[in-house]
C-alpha cells in the first residue's frame, strides 16, 4: 500500500511489477488485478480532504499514477501499449479498508465508492518492461459500452437496477470477481459483504484505527 516512485525500467509479469506483490491475495491480486491505476486528476478533489504534500505517485496505493485518462474515459477490454507490455483494463478498483487505515480516514473507501473515483485495474496481456513518464497507448476497445464509469455505476450506486448488473455481468473482458458479484445479485443470492471491505473485520459505527 505505501508505494514509492522507482526510476528507470522494471520488468511487468503477469502477477505483478518486479519487487511489488500483494499481501492478502485471498482479495488481491490475481491475473484480473495485475496492476492499478489511478488517476493525478482526482487529486484537485482530494486536496480538500488529504494533506496536499503527500498527494503524490502512488498516493493511493496504485502501480501507475497516470494522468490523462479517467474512469470516464477508458472501457472495460480496452487494450494499452505499456512500454513494451500489453495490459487490459479488467474492472474498477473497488478501495479497502487497508487505503483507509492508511490514511487514517475511516470511511475513505464509501468515499471514493460514492465519488467514483476509484481507478481501475490492469490484466496483462504480454509480459514485458514498463517505465515512469511512458505513454499509454489504446490499441484495442471492444467494448465501447462499458466504460470504468459505468461499471462503478451499476456496482455501487443502481443496486437494483437488475437488469444493467445482469448486462454488464455478460461482458466477457470483465473480471470473474466482478461477474460472478453481479450475477449473485441478479438471482437474490448474497455476494461479498461490501462492509467488511471497507471496514475491515470490525465495522461498527464506534471502530476506529
Amino acid at each position: 500500500m505505501f508505494k514509492r516512485s522507482t526510476p528507470g525500467q522494471i520488468r511487468l509479469g503477469r502477477h505483478n511489477l518486479a519487487g511489488d506483490g500483494q499481501a492478502d491475495l485471498v482479495h488481491h491480486g490475481g491475473v484480473d488485478k495485475a496492476v492499478c491505476a489511478y488517476p493525478s486528476e482526482h487529486w484537485l478533489y482530494w486536496r480538500g480532504i488529504l494533506p496536499p504534500h503527500r498527494l503524490t505517485g502512488g498516493a493511493f496505493g496504485e502501480n501507475f499514477t497516470l494522468e490523462g485518462l479517467t474512469e470516464a474515459d477508458v472501457c472495460i477490454g480496452d487494450v494499452f501499449s505499456a512500454g513494451t507490455a500489453v495490459v487490459q483494463i479488467s474492472q474498477p478498483r473497488q478501495p479497502c479498508w487497508k487505503l483507509a487505515r492508511r490514511w487514517q480516514i475511516k470511511d475513505l473507501a464509501v468515499q471514493m465508492e460514492r465519488t467514483g473515483f476509484t481507478g481501475w485495474y490492469f490484466r496483462v496481456i504480454q509480459e514485458g518492461t514498463v517505465e515512469p513518464g511512458a505513454p499509454l497507448q489504446l490499441m484495442e476497445r471492444p467494448c465501447p459500452e462499458w466504460t470504468v464509469a459505468t461499471a462503478n455505476r451499476i456496482m455501487h450506486h443502481e443496486r437494483n437496477n437488475l437488469a444493467a448488473a445482469e448486462h454488464l455481468s455478460l461482458c466477457p473482458l470483465l473480471s470473474a470477481s466482478w461477474q460472478q458479484t453481479l450475477r449473485q445479485r441478479c438471482h437474490n443470492q448474497a455476494g461479498p459483504d461490501p462492509q467488511h471491505r471497507r471496514f475491515g473485520t470490525t465495522h461498527s459505527s464506534s471502530s476506529s484505527f
